[in-house]
């Protein structure tokens, strides 16, 4: 995982040991995803862990998250094969 990345991963922990109830269970949870992800050699983007803070922090419901979450990755998904598709037709 990228340094800065693994700092901010790290960050939940001050959740564990100073949040609110709610805080802490949701600090859990994501940590318990993102080290899934980890698991399968996944690395989440920054924007991802910006997310899951706004959510363990109360900011943002999780419905809100799951599609701030999908929306990004859609977004890139559609960058990345626009940029596949122009590479393929300057090769032709």
């Amino acid at each position: 995982m990228n340094k800065d990345i693994i700092n901010e991963f790290a960050s939940f922990d001050e959740y564990l040991r100073q949040g609110e109830p709610s805080q802490k269970e949701s600090a859990e949870n994501w940590k318990t995803a993102i080290g899934l992800q980890a698991v399968d050699g996944l690395q989440p983007s920054a924007y991802l862990i910006d997310v899951a803070k706004r959510n363990i922090e109360g900011e943002i419901s999780l419905d809100e998250t799951r599609k701030l979450i999908d929306s990004y990755y859609q977004s890139k998904t559609i960058c990345i094969s626009s940029r596949l598709m122009i590479g393929k037709s300057s090769q032709e």
